[in-house]
C-alpha cells in the first residue's frame, strides 16, 4: 500500500510539474513572437526607407530637361539621340516670365515681328484654349504692304508654364519650317507681354463647313467654287497626303486627321492644321492627359491606348476620304461613339456610300486595315490616288440633299458643339 501511495504522489507531482512547465512556455511565447514580429516590421521599414532615400539620390544626380518625357516609340518611329535645333528645351533656371522671355526670344530673332507693324484692329474668330484668336493685317514686304494673317493671342495674366507652353509652340513652328500644305508661321512678337503668334490666314475657312456648304444650291460666293467632283477629292486628298508625309520625315504624325483640321483656299488648296498633338509629342513624349480626340477618327491601337505612330494617321485619312465623299457626314453614322471600339473589334467597318466609287472605297479600306504594318505608306497612297485621278470623273458634281444639323452632327460624331463653331468662316 506504502508503494502504490508513493507512486500515486509521484505521479501527481509529475503532472502538475508538467502544467506549470506548459504555463511557462506559453507566458514565453506570448512574449517572444511579438518581440519577433515588431524586429522583422522595423528591418523591413529601414531597408525601404534606405531604398527610397535611393532612389531619390540618384534621380537628383541624373540631369533632366524641364517639359521633356521618356517617349514610347512605336515601330518604324525613331527619334534623334541630338538635334540641336529640333528640340523645344524650356530652361530649369529661369523664375521668372521677365527672366524666361530674355533667354529665348534672341532664338526667334528672324520671326519677330515689331508690334507697331501689326494693326490694333482685331476681329475675334475664336476663343481658344490659350487665349483669343483674330483676324488683323500687318505690314510686310518691300514695298511695306498689308497682309492679312490671324493672330494667336496668350491670354492674361499668364504665368510661367502658360509662356513656356506659348513659346514652345513658337518654337515647333520654327523647327518645321514652311511647307505648302500646312499652315505657316508668319512671325511673332514675343519681346515683352502680351504675346502674340501671327500665323498665315486662310481666309476661306476649315474643310468641313467647305463640305457642308457644298450641300446648298450654291454655285460660287466669293470667288470659291462649291461644288465638289470625285476628282477633286483625290485632289484634296493628295494634298494632305503630302502634308502627313512631310511630317512623317521629320519624325512627327499628326494625331488628328479630320476635315474640320484642315483649311481650304480658293484653288482647293489644302492646308492640315491642328498640329497641337504633334507638338505635345515632339515637346514632352507624349500626349497631355487633358488632350481629347474624337473617337470616330481613331484607329484601333489609339482606341486600345496603345503607342501612337504614323500608320494612325494613316486609318485617319480614310476617314477623312469618307468624310470628302459624303460631303461632311459624321462617320459610323449607326454606332454610338463609345462603342466604336467594339463595332471594330467584330472586323466591321463603314459600308461603302452610295456617291463613293469602289476604287476610291478599296483606297479607304486598305486604310482601316486592323493591322498597322498592313496599312499602306503616304508615299503608297500617293501613287494610288494619282492613278485613280487619271480616271476619276470631273464632271458629275457630289450631292447630298440633307442640309447639317450642327448639334445633331455632333451628337452623332461625338464631338462638342463648340468645336463646331471654330472656322475662318464661309457659311
Amino acid at each position: 500500500m506504502r508503494e502504490k501511495r508513493g507512486t500515486a504522489r509521484v505521479l501527481l507531482e509529475c503532472s502538475l510539474n508538467d502544467k506549470m512547465c506548459l504555463v511557462q512556455g506559453e507566458q514565453y511565447a506570448v512574449v517572444i513572437v511579438p518581440t519577433l514580429l515588431v524586429g522583422a516590421f522595423l528591418v523591413l521599414l529601414a531597408v525601404i526607407l534606405w531604398l527610397f532615400i535611393r532612389g531619390q539620390r540618384s534621380q537628383r544626380q541624373r540631369p533632366r530637361l524641364q517639359g521633356v518625357a521618356s517617349m514610347p516609340v512605336s515601330r518604324g518611329q525613331t527619334r534623334k539621340a541630338a538635334e540641336p535645333t529640333g528640340k523645344v528645351v524650356m530652361p530649369l533656371t529661369e523664375t521668372s516670365v521677365e527672366s524666361f522671355l530674355r533667354a529665348t526670344t534672341p532664338s526667334l530673332a528672324k520671326l519677330q515681328v515689331p508690334r507697331d507693324q501689326v494693326s490694333e484692329v482685331l476681329e475675334q474668330i475664336h476663343k481658344g484654349s490659350c487665349g483669343n484668336i483674330y483676324r488683323t493685317t500687318m505690314i510686310t514686304g518691300d514695298p511695306p504692304k498689308p497682309k492679312s494673317v490671324v493672330l494667336k493671342a496668350l491670354k492674361e495674366p499668364a504665368g510661367l508654364q502658360e509662356v513656356q507652353y506659348f513659346m514652345g509652340r513658337i518654337q515647333f513652328h520654327q523647327y518645321l519650317g514652311k511647307h505648302q500644305n500646312l499652315v505657316h508661321l508668319e512671325g511673332c512678337c514675343t519681346e515683352r507681354l502680351p504675346l502674340y503668334m501671327l500665323l498665315e490666314d486662310v481666309a476661306q475657312g476649315n474643310l468641313l463647313s467647305f463640305l457642308w456648304t457644298c450641300r446648298r444650291d450654291v454655285m460660287t460666293m466669293d470667288g470659291l467654287l462649291y461644288d465638289l467632283t470625285e476628282k477633286q477629292v483625290y485632289h484634296i486628298g493628295k494634298q494632305v497626303l503630302l502634308a502627313l508625309e512631310f511630317l512623317q520625315d521629320k519624325q512627327l504624325f499628326h494625331g488628328d486627321v479630320a476635315a474640320r483640321n484642315i483649311l481650304i483656299q480658293k484653288d482647293l488648296t489644302a492646308k492640315l492644321c491642328g498640329l497641337g498633338l504633334a507638338y505635345e509629342v515632339h515637346a514632352q513624349g507624349a500626349f497631355s492627359a487633358t488632350r481629347t480626340v474624337p473617337l470616330k477618327w481613331l484607329a484601333p491601337e489609339r482606341l486600345l491606348l496603345r503607342t501612337a505612330g504614323f500608320k494612325g494617321d494613316i486609318w485617319s485619312f480614310g476617314i477623312l476620304l469618307y468624310e470628302m465623299v459624303t460631303l461632311g457626314a459624321p462617320p459610323y453614322p449607326e454606332v454610338p461613339p463609345t462603342s466604336i471600339l467594339q463595332y471594330l473589334q467584330r472586323g466591321k467597318i463603314m459600308q461603302r456610300p452610295s456617291s463613293c466609287t469602289h476604287t476610291m472605297y478599296n483606297i479607304m479600306k486598305s486604310c482601316w486595315r486592323w493591322s498597322e504594318d498592313s496599312r499602306p505608306s503616304p508615299e503608297e497612297l500617293c501613287s494610288r490616288i494619282e492613278a485613280a485621278a487619271k480616271t476619276a470623273d470631273d464632271k458629275a458634281v457630289l450631292q447630298v440633299p440633307e442640309l447639317v444639323v450642327p448639334e445633331l452632327y455632333a451628337a452623332v460624331a461625338g464631338i462638342s458643339v463648340e468645336s463646331l463653331s471654330y472656322c475662318y468662316s464661309i457659311l
